[in-house]
Order: structure tokens, then C-alpha cells, then sequence
């Protein structure tokens, strides 16, 4: 197609996330070491999801009245500001690369976290995207800050805390980053949000096979500072089906075709929706404390929890939305500096659905 065409996916049904754990005082904070709860994650077909079938679909779009607003609109989304802090001061990001990472991949990471305030960017642009993010207040009426920028890196090629990873043991990359002897990263908990990208040969608990990302904060326990962030791995060696998709698509669907990724790196294209989808959730629920629906702060859902696989009108279920098809043949949403992207859509709490700048119907 050409440029501008839209483009439709059928994927496996979304699987709901949740937070890795409470934010709690630190007197509890031995019972939450040990709390096995499911971090946020980036929607993907998991294996243990129903199968991909144009019945499956119909299904679903009845059962919810085929409306335009299908994407994510819900009366029964009670999404809530519980009083804690957003980052409505310019955003600083600093990010942390693991493991070895070619140029090529920084530079398609460094323009998607460079979009996001590139106002002039061609429509539909990642800046579009970030003004819904930007409609979350503090208790004082503040907005998120429009403002996103890169900080420092910090760069671990040689792999000084091995390849194998539990989800908290995380920390203890972060921790090195900020107290290393030469250039070590800022501390800046109240706009700094800190990004550890593992790369492909490197193993994180329930990688692949439940998340593909994540975020919290730091412990000071561990880490010596309360900062949030968020750890997204590249899933090229060991499950693109299923954190790359779709841009590759997994084994168990049969005839399922991947697109073509607008970068041409199918992992790092892959992890990119994932980073915008813990960056929004970071700006607006830092700490586990500010916005989100449901009763427990254990397992909230936050912004893109509740459009997750959601990438243009009509998504929802299990179809992602329509899609751009570039003349080259790459499928994307949304455009940033120099490049293209494939971003999921946010809540919009003004509309009360899922939105992004590639609507049809807004």
C-alpha cells in the first residue's frame, strides 16, 4: 500500500497486567520482597491465550456492540487520582544500556525518547501521542510536563552482574549506574525516570513468558534512593513472536504473516512500544499512588494497561486497530524525528477511551 494506507492486524487476545509490587513503608517491606505479583507489561500474544481465529474476534466485537469507541471505552473503567505524585516538571531520562548493543539500536531508541517533545513532527506524531499523557493533573491541577528529554547513559557492555536476572535483582544495575566511580548517573527522584534496556543475550525472570517489560521503583534498601523506573529486554534471540509482534509472529499461530518494521530491527521496533507504554505509566504513577483503576495498588491498572494491543481505531479485543503502511512497506502509527514508530494508545480521561494521533473518528 501507500503511504498513508491504513493497515489491520488480527492478533491473539491482550492479557491484563499489573504492578511488581505495594508501595508500602519500609516496615513491610520484608513481606514485599517476596511477593510473587505480575509487573506491567506491554501487551503480546502469549502462548497460554485463546487462538487467533476470526471467530474469536467476531465474539468479541458483539459482545461489546461493535461501537467506533470500541477501543478500550468502557463505563465500567473507574480510573482514579489517588493524591500521589506525577511529573509535571520537565522529564529527564536517564537510561542504562546492558549487555552489548550495536549504534544502529541506540539511535532508533534515542529518536523514539527524542519525539516525544518534537512538536513539529509530521501528524500523526509520537508528540501527538504524549498530549493525552499530558491531560493527568497532580492534586494541584499541574499537568504532566510536555517536556521530555534525554539525560545521561551509563553503558555495561561487559555484563558485571551476569545475564541472569529476578525481577528485583534489577536493582543492583541501577544501583552501580548511579554510584559508579567515573560518570555515574544523576540522582533526580523527583523528575528523573531511569530506563534499563537488557539486550537480547540477557535473561530476566518471566521474560517472554509473561512480560516483556516493566516498571516500579527503586528500594532504598538496595539501591540507596527511591527512584522510578522501568527495564524493557530485547526480545530478538528469544521470543520476537512474542515481544517483537508483529513484526515477528509466534509459532503457534498458523498463517499469522509478521509486518515489516519501520526501522528495520524487529526487536528494538518491537521494544518500542513497550518503553512509551512504561514511560506514560511512569509519568503518571511514579510511585504507585496516583493514577489508576481498581482497589488494590498491588495489582493497579494503569493508563496503557487499559489499551493494551490497542494501535488505532476500531482496536480492541483482539484486534489491534488500523494501522500506516509506508510506500516501503513498513507498518507503523505514529511519526517521530527522522523516523517511524509503532506506539499502543492511552487512555484518555477526558474521552473516556483509548486515543491516539492516528484516530479516524476523533
Amino acid at each position: 500500500m501507500r503511504r498513508g494506507c491504513v493497515h489491520s492486524r488480527w492478533p491473539a487476545p491482550p492479557v491484563s497486567s499489573a504492578l511488581l509490587l505495594p508501595f508500602a513503608a519500609a516496615s513491610l517491606l520484608f513481606l514485599i520482597l517476596f511477593i510473587n505479583a505480575s509487573p506491567v507489561a506491554g501487551w503480546r500474544p502469549w502462548p497460554n491465550q485463546q487462538a487467533n481465529t476470526l471467530a474469536n474476534t467476531t465474539a468479541d466485537l458483539v459482545e461489546f456492540g461493535g461501537s467506533k469507541k470500541y477501543e478500550g471505552s468502557s463505563e465500567f473503567v473507574h480510573l482514579r487520582y489517588h493524591m500521589g505524585p506525577v511529573l509535571t516538571n520537565t522529564i529527564t531520562v536517564h537510561t542504562i544500556w546492558y549487555g552489548r548493543w550495536r549504534k544502529s539500536q541506540k539511535r532508533i531508541i534515542r529518536g523514539f525518547l527524542n519525539s516525544i517533545s518534537a512538536a513539529h513532527s509530521k501528524h500523526p506524531s509520537v508528540a501527538g501521542w504524549w498530549k493525552t499523557v499530558q491531560l493527568y493533573t497532580d492534586q494541584t491541577g499541574a499537568n504532566i510536563s510536555h517536556h521530555v528529554r534525554l539525560g545521561e547513559e551509563k553503558n555495561d557492555r561487559f555484563y558485571s552482574h551476569g545475564k541472569v536476572f529476578t525481577r528485583l535483582s534489577l536493582q543492583s544495575i541501577i544501583k552501580s549506574a548511579i554510584t559508579a566511580r567515573t560518570r555515574p548517573l544523576p540522582i533526580n527522584p523527583k523528575s528523573g525516570l531511569y530506563l534499563l534496556f537488557t539486550s537480547d543475550d540477557v535473561q530476566v525472570q518471566e521474560f517472554c513468558g509473561q512480560i516483556c517489560g516493566f516498571h516500579y521503583f527503586t528500594f532504598p534498601s538496595i539501591v540507596g534512593y527511591t527512584l522510578p523506573f522501568a527495564w524493557v529486554g530485547n526480545s530478538a534471540t528469544q521470543c520476537p513472536g512474542v515481544c517483537a509482534y508483529p513484526f515477528a509472529v509466534p509459532s503457534y499461530i498458523p498463517g499469522l504473516k509478521p509486518v515489516r518494521s519501520p526501522n528495520s530491527d524487529v526487536g528494538v521496533d518491537g521494544m518500542i512500544s513497550v518503553i512509551a507504554h512504561e514511560i506514560a505509566e511512569l509519568s503518571t504513577n511514579p510511585l504507585v499512588n496516583a493514577w489508576y483503576a481498581g482497589q488494590d495498588p498491588t495489582f493497579p491498572t494503569e493508563i496503557a494497561d487499559l489499551c493494551e494491543g490497542i494501535y488505532g481505531t476500531g482496536g480492541g479485543g483482539s484486534y489491534t486497530g488500523q494501522m500506516l503502511e509506508g510506500e516501503d512497506g513498513a507498518t507503523y502509527n505514529m511519526n517521530g524525528v527522522r523516523r517511524r514508530f509503532l506506539v499502543q494508545w492511552v487512555w484518555n480521561p477526558v474521552l473516556n477511551y483509548c486515543s491516539g494521533p492516528n484516530a479516524l473518528d476523533q
